[in-house]
């Protein structure tokens, strides 16, 4: 009687444990340290002349999915609000890069990315800095059909962002 309870608690504990290592035999990625962010920074645009203003950058992490929902507000003598969802790549525990596309929505003034509502494609990369809540990001913004009378918008911005 004694030795049929020490197999059973053995058994036990080995069906335990096989069941453990199999949940947990997944093969490591990297995934980046950080989620969500808002930053500021500049933009130049080379479109149609060459147009500088400031921007504002918005980033929301959907969790478990490497999606993300990006907008750029390009304000200078005009504003875009340039909404993206991107697919982000982790290259590192800091660093991902990614693949966006939207819309850019601009008003009768001409800014870094055009002045006409276009299609945008938006690559980009994101760097954590260790040991702070501070993103480093960059991107461009290419808009097609851009302008009222033809042509792509093309962008470059970059900043510095806060986690949240």
């Amino acid at each position: 009687m004694k030795w049929g309870k020490s197999i059973g608690l053995g058994a036990i504990g080995s069906l335990a444990l096989s069941v453990g290592v199999a949940f947990h035999a997944e093969p490591a990625t990297a995934q980046a340290a950080y989620g969500s962010y808002v930053g500021v920074g500049g933009s130049v645009g080379f479109g149609d002349g060459t147009r500088a203003s400031g921007a504002v950058a918005f980033r929301y992490r959907v969790l478990e999915v490497p999606i993300s929902f990006r907008t750029q507000v390009l304000a200078g003598s005009g504003v875009a609000f340039v909404p993206t969802v991107s697919y982000d790549i982790p290259l590192d525990w800091q660093t991902e890069v990614y693949i966006g596309a939207g819309v850019a929505f601009t008003g009768d003034d001409k800014t870094p990315v055009g002045d006409s509502t276009s299609f945008v494609l938006q690559p980009g990369i994101d760097r954590a800095l260790p040991s702070s809540n501070l993103v480093i990001f960059g991107n461009a913004i290419i808009a097609f059909d851009a302008y009222r009378d033809g042509g792509t918008g093309v962008s470059v911005q970059g900043g510095v962002g806060l986690q949240f």
